[in-house]
């Protein structure tokens, strides 16, 4: 190398499926490494489904480094404008199919424009559920890291099964006995029920075959094993793993003034709508970016959370089909939006309770902001999030199945002034503190990503040499 000429900076691609759950804690994490001086490329494949505003080929300066944006893309790779992103197809099984098949052609294009462009990348680093990035970057001799998406008592439980390293309870929603605690190291008793419904899934299911070369690629090729959770929050999870897989909490990946994807502004009118309520009164009720309760389910809701007579925003997705008169007309104490900035409203002072589906984003960003919680759990590794939610960290109640009127009014009036609710709020305020202190300097998920970084350094530096 020339003394003259100045070395190309340490270069992390993220890379995830374009679903809005894998992008948004990617993108923070994406946003903490550059402002640690690295180069870091985010790519994904943004479509009309997707809250994702940054055009290819964007770059923004964050810290002491840059975050630049360049859109997967080419091959057989379906364009960003393909109704397919948005099919209501079961789950987005089309799109991960689609995505096994094109994208890692697409991926190992792109890994070499930036080796042509004087920007090799040093490290990918991948969302979980796209095992086709982790082989692609090993076809190119690119070192890889994983992100999971969701809590490392998931990933434990998802390790111990698949290599069955445990004894798990049958596929019997009636039955409950627990897994033996002995048998996953740092877990309490999980009965069937509270199970990630992958671990009993069909197998032909594409979510199922996609977590199987995930847990593969983790073991088999992946570097590093970072997780969006934060060690106080899973202690025991977290050292148990370490038997197993080099895991790193980072999390959590939560930053309320850059939620989804660099949209800052208030274009649903939330905020504003939010400050003209007291501090703690307001429900707050969003069931993510996959599930969509039916009519029925919806008008239960409705009618559950109007007769609390609390003041309440409810997210109903706009390809929902469910129509307005469902919904209470209560003299603005009641706001219906297609979509919101979910962590900028759950950290508004008004919000007093969440009904959730407890996917993982949400889970943590409800204990980060200390928001009690009524759980509402549906697939995936929500019934487990749920358990921990009400069972371990103590912050909420469950609404039974199905969705009743007044069993969601019962719920809610427990969160917010029922016996416990003192203690609730109480604890959940403790999980705030403990999740702010553990992305401050010097914090357990801040060393993790200065490791992270220092291991991405020393690659580029042996690549100098």
């Amino acid at each position: 190398m020339s003394m003259s000429s100045s070395p190309p900076p340490a270069h992390v691609l993220l890379v995830s499926a374009p679903l809005q759950g894998h992008v948004n804690p990617l993108l923070v994490l994406g946003r903490r490494l550059a402002s640690r001086g690295l180069l870091v490329t985010f790519s994904t494949v943004p479509h009309a489904g997707l809250k994702f505003t940054h055009g290819d080929g964007a770059a923004v300066a964050v810290g002491r480094g840059t975050l630049r944006f360049e859109h997967l893309q080419g091959g057989t790779l379906w364009p960003p404008n393909d109704p397919r992103y948005c099919a209501p197809t079961a789950g987005g099984e089309m799109l991960l199919r689609h995505l096994e098949d094109a994208a890692p052609a697409a991926l190992a294009g792109l890994l070499r424009r930036h080796s042509d462009a004087g920007r090799p990348v040093s490290c990918v680093v991948s969302a979980a559920f796209a095992p086709w990035a982790g082989r692609a970057a090993a076809a190119a001799g690119v070192p890889h890291a994983v992100l999971w998406t969701e809590s490392c008592a998931v990933l434990s439980l998802f390790y111990h099964y698949f290599y069955s390293l445990a004894d798990f309870p049958s596929n019997n929603p009636n039955k409950a006995a627990p897994v033996d605690a002995a048998a996953v190291p740092g877990l309490p008793p999980v009965a069937a029920a509270d199970l990630p419904a992958l671990i009993h899934a069909p197998e032909n299911l594409i979510w199922r075959q996609v977590l199987v070369a995930d847990l593969r690629g983790l073991r088999d090729t992946a570097s590093w094993v970072l997780v969006n959770t934060f060690h106080e929050l899973e202690r025991p999870a977290i050292d148990a793993l370490r038997a197993h897989l080099p895991v790193t909490p980072v999390g959590p990946l939560f930053e309320p003034d850059n939620h989804g994807g660099g949209v800052h502004d208030d274009g649903d009118g939330c905020t504003a709508w939010l400050d003209a309520w007291s501090p703690g009164s307001v429900v707050f009720v969003a069931f993510g970016s996959l599930i969509k309760p039916s009519r029925d389910e919806t008008a239960e809701l409705a009618a559950g959370l109007a007769a609390t007579g609390r003041p309440f925003l409810l997210v109903v997705r706009g390809d929902s089909n469910n129509q307005p008169e469902l919904l209470p007309d209560d003299g603005g104490r009641c706001k219906v939006v297609e979509w919101c900035e979910q962590g900028r409203v759950l950290s508004h002072a008004a919000v007093g309770c969440f009904v959730t589906h407890c996917g993982w984003n949400s889970t943590t960003e409800a204990l980060a902001s200390g928001v009690p919680v009524v759980t509402f759990p549906a697939w995936a590794d929500q019934p487990t999030n749920a358990k921990f939610l009400v069972d371990v960290y103590g912050v909420g109640v469950r609404l039974p199945r199905p969705m009743a009127r007044d069993a969601v009014s019962r719920c809610v009036e427990e969160v917010m002034s029922g016996p416990e609710a003192a203690a609730m709020r109480a604890r959940a305020g403790e999980w705030k503190a403990a999740a702010s202190a553990a992305v401050a300097d010097g914090g357990s998920s801040d060393r993790g990503v200065q490791g992270f970084v220092d291991a991405v350094l020393s690659l580029k530096g042996a690549g100098d040499d």
